[in-house]
């Protein structure tokens, strides 16, 4: 290929159709292709990334490996092609104004009006175009929210003007929902007439649609919103309802996706997609009939994506050992010494999430002694390693008032405190340890034997560390630090090797998970989890 080209994946109708699925999808079987493909998402909000905001609105913050806090597309883009996303895969509204403002206070603009056209569009293009990089086939762009909301207009009149003046390199996909009404048993495709409509006032004529839908579209329906909405026939895309999120690519492919955006580009000739490993895998998914029963223990449980990286990273690990994954979800400021037993009872492994802030710490706490004292398999991330090892300080190293000063700034025994001089050594923002930064393995260690190797490198989103004063007393107690920041000393993996598999991570190993290599953690969690039942 000469020259990079785009494609533009926007949504109508509803909100949370599965734009980043469709867009995932599709690069899957360009890159399948033989294509090299990247993904950004282009997010409406004024916030300047997902750092601040809660999961209960947006689901869980990807972090990336260059240390970016970003929208949760993000993760589905790296667990479908198996690249690593970085800062310009996901920009904001609040991003783009930032970068504006900050130019015009430098005096870039020469003292001229600063209007939402040019110098606003202008940088949206700008973020666009530097994805290419020179070396990239393809672009895809997801536009978040939807087409018609006021956030969205610079977004999509900058693709307008893209097309305008790269009308052979830029393609544009909308994704609508097509209802079906019980009452009268019918499929109704005026929604989506209306959404493109909007489209066409922004004037941006969508080149392929791709229809959300719950039941199979017959010809005359697609024919039908072909011709009141001016695209060929071919190009209206039917996407049902999945059982698996992993079987987007298959039916996107049958559906001739990939094929038509190759030929509205000009493409005469290219390699069939190979699609063999991720078939494999999709069947395993579907044939898996023995169950591995997981328990996550989190502050936000009620959010579906909250723990979204979470979920994938354990269902690849269950799918490649032949079982299928039952993951129920326990809210951790409901449980207590009291119900713990009761809660907990018939499950094969447990996990303590990850989060920030004291509301369901102690039923953290109380769930790392439960699986502790009973020889679960036990995977503690984040926070949740944190409240495993003040659930160890309290119970079997004695210190009773052990606590993180994150949650308790004046107790007596701070096992978790901003370590600011060990952290001088570290790339970081402000106290935020964020990105990816590399992690010394213990050599005859259960992590080093899960990996396969002496040294890995993993992604961190956090501000405690583990204070290295208590370090001796911790070993003498049973506890072994078994992965340490090679620059600083930071502690970064916990182990307690008397247990069948106890560890707890002060990274996030679920970022590393994808379909094709599932993160080797989760890989030994779930089979010590199933071991386990085994013998019991």
């Amino acid at each position: 290929m000469s020259r990079t080209k785009f494609i533009f994946v926007t949504g109508g109708v509803s909100s949370s159709l599965g734009k980043g699925i469709t867009a995932s999808a599709l690069g899957k079987l360009l890159q399948a292709r033989g294509f090299k493909v990247a993904l950004q998402k282009l997010d409406p909000y004024i916030n300047v990334n997902s750092g601040m905001l809660n999961p209960y609105e947006q689901g869980e913050c990807f972090v990336t490996e260059d240390g970016y806090e970003a929208d949760m597309d993000l993760g589905h883009y790296e667990r479908f092609l198996g690249i690593r996303t970085n800062r310009n895969c996901n920009v904001t509204t609040g991003r783009i104004y930032q970068s504006v403002i900050q130019k015009e206070r430098r005096g870039d603009f020469l003292g001229k009006t600063v209007q939402v056209v040019p110098h606003i569009t202008d940088e949206i293009k700008r973020c666009i175009k530097q994805m290419a990089n020179g070396d990239c086939d393809f672009v895809i762009t997801e536009i978040g929210g939807t087409v018609g909301d006021i956030e969205s207009h610079p977004f999509i009149e900058s693709v307008r003007q893209l097309r305008w003046n790269m009308p052979d390199d830029c393609l544009c996909i909308h994704l609508t929902y097509v209802p079906y009404l019980a009452a009268s048993k019918e499929l109704k495709t005026k929604p989506t007439q209306h959404s493109v409509k909007t489209l066409l006032e922004a004037g941006v004529q969508p080149d392929v649609l791709v229809l959300r839908t719950e039941h199979k579209l017959g010809k005359e329906l697609k024919r039908k919103v072909a011709l009141f909405c001016n695209v060929n026939e071919s190009s209206v895309i039917e996407a049902i309802d999945l059982p698996s999120v992993y079987d987007a690519p298959l039916k996107l492919h049958e559906e001739g996706l990939d094929l038509v955006v190759l030929k509205k580009f000009g493409f005469s000739s290219f390699h069939e997609p190979d699609l063999d490993d991720w078939r494999k895998f999709t069947n395993k998914l579907k044939r898996a009939s023995n169950v591995v029963r997981i328990g996550l223990v989190g502050k936000y449980v009620e959010s579906p994506d909250a723990y979204k990286s979470i979920g994938e990273a354990l269902v690849h690990a269950a799918t490649c050992n032949d079982c299928r994954l039952e993951l129920s979800l326990f809210q951790a400021d409901q449980m207590n010494e009291e119900n713990v037993a009761r809660k907990l009872q018939g499950l094969d492994a447990i996990l303590l999430a990850p989060g920030f802030g004291q509301r369901g710490e102690e039923g953290k706490v109380v769930a790392a002694k439960y699986a502790r004292l009973k020889n679960i398999p036990f995977l503690g991330i984040g926070l949740g390693m944190q409240c495993a090892v003040v659930e160890f300080a309290r119970n079997v190293v004695g210190f009773f008032d052990a606590e993180s000063k994150e949650m308790n700034p004046d107790t007596e025994h701070p096992i978790f405190d901003l370590m600011v001089d060990e952290k001088s050594n570290l790339e970081t923002e402000g106290t935020m340890r964020l990105g990816a930064y590399d992690c010394q393995l213990k050599a005859g260690s259960l992590a080093q034997r899960m990996y396969g190797t002496d040294v890995v490198r993993e992604r961190h989103r956090h501000r405690y560390e583990f204070n290295n004063k208590y370090k001796e007393m911790f070993e003498k107690a049973g506890m072994s630090f078994t992965g340490i920041n090679p620059q600083s000393g930071l502690v970064e993996i916990v182990e307690l090797p008397h247990l069948r598999w106890y560890v707890g991570t002060q990274f996030h190993p679920e970022f590393n998970s994808t379909v094709l290599t599932p993160h080797p953690l989760f890989m030994g969690f779930v089979k010590a989890a199933l071991e386990s039942r085994d013998d019991n």
